[in-house]
């Protein structure tokens, strides 16, 4: 919480980043390392599937939730060697993958039990597809449980667009798009009840999973401004701030619409998109370098008994593609005011 609490304090916003393995967990903490920043690393569901193995038994949700389980532990044992702070979350969880979260939870409790601190972070509830009112009352009833061994809840309201990982929400009314100010404080309001509990705000503003065409995608930041200067008078606090906001569906966005969202008090911003395509483009430029080395196990352009194994060790095109993911990540912590924020 400190960390939020700081990033809403000194106007920057935590590169959220979706993961699938521990190539791409490095790459997080590579690019943090370098920008002098926070990180947080994002599990989703299927992505815990994928770093247990797509041949895994996933019967009643074992392998995703072994999987992000491991991702974890992975974090918690190297993290230190990158000397920076670490946030562990989950990605979007519906109504019907709540038990996924619930075996997360169970894992949190028994790693609290030994460590005196859960083993994640933070965990989302996507819950929008259901009424504001049920939606709520899950996410307050998964708070007060939350809040015992200090994990912290993030909810959203309204519908973020487009694909991502089993998440499709690509033909919604264009209406479930933008969240009001009146639902934020309702929220808002619910949540505040439970004792200890911390929250951040997934409002949705035009928010759209994926890469657009320009004109394509119509945010409306303003609607984050609107949400807090509501809350604030019905607090009548002088926070002008009250409610941490996050930034779903980040990748594409212009720094101007990042920089205005961030100024109504977002906190983290989502990345998966663009970050998918970086680390892929790794791998194309160093096979677009070495194509002719690639080609057979012996036999390149220095000698026709030549061997390639240098080439194609699967550390070396992974390895790029860290780099090209890594250096995506230090352009997105500028656009968030992310850099050597940690003095």
């Amino acid at each position: 919480m400190d960390l939020l609490d700081a990033a809403k304090a000194q106007g920057y916003a935590i590169p959220g980043v979706n993961i699938v393995g521990s190539n791409s967990i490095n790459a997080c903490m590579e690019a943090a390392k370098k920008y002098g920043g926070p990180i947080m690393v994002t599990f989703s569901k299927g992505g815990g599937q994928y770093i247990a193995g797509k041949a895994a038994d996933n019967t009643a949700d074992a392998a995703s939730i072994a999987g992000c389980i491991a991702g974890a532990k992975h974090v918690r044992e190297v993290a230190k060697l990158y000397g920076v702070p670490v946030v562990l979350h989950t990605d979007h969880c519906q109504k019907a993958w709540l038990p996924w979260i619930d075996g997360l939870m169970a894992a949190n409790e028994e790693y609290f039990a030994q460590h005196g601190e859960p083993l994640f972070s933070s965990h989302m509830l996507d819950l929008s597809e259901e009424p504001l009112e049920e939606n709520i009352a899950i996410c307050k009833k998964y708070l007060e449980r939350m809040a015992k061994i200090g994990v912290l809840l993030e909810f959203e309201l309204g519908v973020t667009g487009g694909e991502e990982d089993g998440v499709d929400n690509s033909g919604v009314d264009s209406s479930r798009l933008y969240t009001q100010p009146e639902e934020v404080w309702y929220a808002y309001e619910q949540l505040s009840q439970v004792p200890n509990g911390a929250f951040t705000c997934a409002a949705s503003f035009g928010n759209v999973h994926g890469v657009y065409a320009p004109g394509n995608v119509d945010l409306q930041p303003v609607i984050l401004h609107n949400s807090q200067k509501f809350i604030q008078e019905k607090l009548g606090t002088t926070d002008t701030k009250p409610m941490r906001f996050v930034f779903h569906g980040g990748s594409g966005s212009s720094k101007e619409d990042i920089q205005y969202a961030i100024e109504a008090g977002v906190i983290k911003m989502n990345i998966d998109t663009d970050t998918q395509w970086a680390f892929w483009d790794g791998i194309r430029s160093y096979e677009a370098k070495y194509h002719d080395y690639l080609q057979g196990q012996i036999g390149n352009p220095e000698g026709a008994e030549k061997p390639n194994k240098k080439y194609y060790d699967p550390r070396m095109p992974l390895r790029a593609a860290e780099e090209s993911m890594a250096a995506r990540l230090c352009q997105a912590a500028s656009d968030l005011n992310c850099v050597n924020v940690l003095n």
